[in-house]
């Protein structure tokens, strides 16, 4: 793609539209605050603007253009009903330091009715919407850990506990946190393995990282077991809501003995994903955590909306961004949950399930190998292609790449570890059986050209703009300046 200054020709008059209508033009600025210098933007016409970056829209790999199977990311579609909602002058002109009594009720009475539906789906008693990503939720969760220890004199606490099958951010947390981390294996089956986690535990455990249903795409059985033990031996267990998709409105966190939960809203709410934001991670606790939650909260008070200030909850872990965080996700996704309501919310996990256990069986008969194959799959499941690379001397980076060129993004590759040549599948409920069997019969076809041609795959893609990239020197030699 040409670079859009290198279409510029000098003396031309720019054609494009630089200041939208109604907002203020150069007339309304004061003169001392002018440029007296032109933009050394380039000149083009309208027409060439739109080509240009419509182009580069289309290479693009998305969900709105491409069925994209990220086991553990939940891509699935963004109705285009919440942003419209979302974007309502009452919503996004308030400003965030308005005075709540006078201006922002509405608002303020959102978010309130967001952090109820959280507790609800969840089963927990105390919400915070204030933090900016997931990674920050799982931050928050565990400082909550930390900080309800700590208030208890408790500081020989000095170890969280992270599953094999864990999501792959959780040690980093947990160290950010200033805890150690102890990996607990799982079994032949995928579920943790509880003679493991029986002697792991002990005065120095501060808490468990969990993610049910597991990284492996199984549900964990013995759960109510497993916050047994921990609970006797002192720990809390923090919930990782990567695969909440998978029994949102009808499995319930707080009933399996999870003490807190980070919630995904660009997964299980479906507001925009990925891009290195904007994004929101709200956490949900119950009764051992409520006074430790982030600020600020929505407080309902005599009739009104209003933030809970730091006097009224001193043991707070403080503030993790500036104002409420992000209230544009927010809204998009209490308008996604208002959208679907309980019953829609319930079928949500029911189709994902259905998607995934669907995909499941049909690749399984087209002779592709489980990883758990005596085990039904949650919202996503495990394929190894261990004997394809062993039989043609292809990898799973091969096959990824090459489903590329059949228009299909790559499911997630070599996560979890511990299964060899892995690809992780989540379909999502927002799928059609036809894009499925589609799906299947791309993977089916580029097996076949394993077996006749593993040199295709091993140069593919060969349809899009950027060709196969080397990885290790562009990690050992970044161009920044790119």
């Amino acid at each position: 793609m040409t670079l859009i200054f290198a279409r510029s020709i000098e003396g031309r008059r720019n054609g494009a539209q630089l200041v939208p209508p109604g907002e203020p033009q150069a007339d309304d600025i004061p003169e001392n605050l002018r440029r007296t210098e032109a933009l050394p933007l380039p000149a083009l016409s309208e027409l060439q603007v739109v080509r240009h970056y419509t182009k580069l829209s289309q290479q693009n790999f998305s969900i709105d253009t491409h069925f994209y199977p990220l086991g553990s990311c939940t891509m699935k579609y963004n109705p285009r009903g919440c942003h419209q909602l979302a974007m309502l002058p009452q919503l996004i002109g308030r400003h965030p330091l308005a005075p709540v009594a006078t201006h922002g009720q509405g608002v303020l009475a959102s978010l309130f009715h967001l952090q109820e539906i959280l507790q609800q789906l969840t089963g927990m008693v105390g919400c915070s919407l204030t933090p900016m990503a997931g990674a920050q939720g799982e931050f928050a969760g565990i400082a909550m850990i930390r900080a309800y220890h700590q208030a208890r004199g408790d500081a020989a606490r000095c170890e969280i506990l992270v599953p094999d099958a864990a999501h792959g951010t959780n040690p980093a947390t947990a160290v950010m946190c200033g805890y150690k981390v102890r990996e607990i294996p799982s079994n032949s089956d995928g579920d943790v393995d509880l003679d493991a986690l029986a002697a792991a535990l002990g005065p120095q455990t501060a808490g468990i990282m969990l993610t049910n249903p597991s990284t492996l795409g199984v549900f964990e059985r013995r759960i109510e077991t497993i916050a047994t033990m921990v609970h006797q031996a002192g720990g809390l267990l923090y919930y990782d809501g990567a695969n909440l998709n998978a029994i949102v409105g009808r499995v319930k966190p707080g009933a399996m003995g999870f003490d807190v939960v980070h919630l995904n809203m660009h997964k299980t709410f479906s507001t925009p994903h990925g891009g290195g934001g904007p994004g929101a991670g709200p956490v949900v606790v119950g009764a051992r955590l409520l006074p430790f939650l982030p600020l600020p909260r929505v407080v309902a008070d005599q009739g009104q909306f209003r933030w809970l200030s730091e006097a009224e909850a001193p043991q707070s872990i403080g503030r993790l961004s500036a104002n409420m965080g992000n209230i544009g996700v927010l809204l998009r996704a209490y308008i996604y949950a208002l959208m679907l309501g309980r019953q829609g919310m319930t079928r949500v996990a029911a189709y994902a399930t259905l998607n995934a256990n669907y995909l499941q069986t049909q690749l399984r008969q087209a002779g592709f190998e489980l990883a758990f194959a005596n085990r039904r799959a949650t919202h996503e499941f495990i394929i190894t292609l261990r004997s394809e690379a062993k039989s043609y001397g292809i990898s799973t980076m091969d096959f990824a790449k090459r489903l590329l060129d059949y228009g299909f993004h790559a499911p997630t590759t070599y996560f979890p570890l511990l299964v060899a040549e892995c690809l992780l599948i989540e379909p999502t409920e927002s799928e059609d059986k036809a894009t499925l069997d589609l799906f299947v019969a791309a993977m089916c076809a580029i097996r076949e050209e394993a077996m006749l041609q593993p040199a295709l795959l091993q140069q593919a893609p060969h349809t899009l703009p950027v060709r196969r990239l080397d990885d290790v020197r562009a990690a050992r030699e970044p161009d920044l300046a790119a």
